[in-house]
């Protein structure tokens, strides 16, 4: 039995609701939905989304920056922070 933790976030109301809203019509509730995201996250070493922006443009760059994290990983390159690794990547 593995041990169990809680995690606590601030998020809008209104998001909460909504986001609840959706999970609910697929069977889950807020609590598995986000469970159910962080397993998908260690499962596929990455967001197991393409992220977009709020009115729906997707990040041109995604492929690029997942090919590059998986090169850093073989390498074992590391960076503190996402603009050091983006200033990494923009230097090619």
């Amino acid at each position: 039995m593995s041990i169990q933790t809680t995690i606590q976030i601030r998020i809008e109301e209104d998001l909460k609701e909504k986001a609840s809203d959706v999970l609910k019509n697929i069977g889950l509730d807020l609590s598995s939905g986000i469970k159910l995201f962080l397993k998908e996250v260690v499962t596929s070493e990455s967001v197991p989304f393409i992220p977009s922006t709020a009115k729906g443009k997707k990040l041109l760059n995604y492929e690029m920056l997942k090919q590059e994290i998986a090169e850093a990983k073989k390498k074992g390159k590391g960076f503190a922070t996402s603009e050091e690794m983006l200033d990494d990547i923009l230097r090619k």
